[in-house]
């Protein structure tokens, strides 16, 4: 008798736990007294978010998308129906200080982990780490914000601003709002597991 269709699920979500916390753990190996930043979210969440840099909050707490920048973004997905438990965000950059050259595999390693559908990359250097990142067979994103587009066969990609630096002005705030509505349209035409 075949495996029912959850005990399969749960079995890649098992194996996404133990390589998600396998890179947590080098992370934190390679942090030299630095305070590492890692992503959090459903290990094979549909939806990845990715910031470029940890904000101080971030850096204190240790995980990704923690204070302001998270509150927007739940207040957000409930906003277009997005279930916040298929979504994982991380950060480009792994520590407040890191740089993009020891960053990159640790992305790359993510994403092949997380195996996401969509990946909104936020603000331009956001964008032009994900393309320096080199997947095969990848098309390189363009800064169209709202524009979902084409990475590799198996995921798009949504650019939208900056979120950090979204929240304090009324017009950046609608700005990326209007490129980020796209992801609840996204969301909807998704099929049923």
């Amino acid at each position: 008798m075949a495996p029912a269709t959850d005990e399969i699920y749960e079995k890649y979500r098992d194996k996404a736990i133990l390589e998600i916390n396998a890179l947590a753990d080098e992370i934190g190996r390679a942090a030299n007294g630095r305070a590492p930043v890692l992503g959090s979210g459903h290990p094979l969440g549909d939806v990845l978010l990715l910031k470029y840099r940890p904000q101080p909050s971030e850096v204190q707490e240790g995980v990704a998308f923690f204070g302001r920048a998270g509150q927007a973004i739940l207040k957000s997905l409930q906003r277009l129906h997005v279930d916040p438990m298929s979504v994982y965000g991380t950060n480009c950059l792994k520590f407040a200080d890191g740089d993009d050259e020891e960053s990159r595999p640790w992305l790359a390693r993510e994403l092949h982990i997380v195996q996401p559908k969509l990946v909104v990359p936020m603000g331009e250097e956001a964008v032009t780490f994900l393309n320096a990142v080199e997947f095969p067979l990848a098309d390189p994103i363009e800064w169209k914000p709202g524009d979902l587009q084409r990475l590799t066969a198996t995921l798009d990609a949504l650019v939208v601003p900056d979120i950090d630096a979204s929240l304090d002005e009324a017009a950046a705030k609608t700005a990326f709002w209007n490129a980020f509505k796209p992801v609840g349209e996204w969301w909807a035409a998704l099929p049923p597991y």
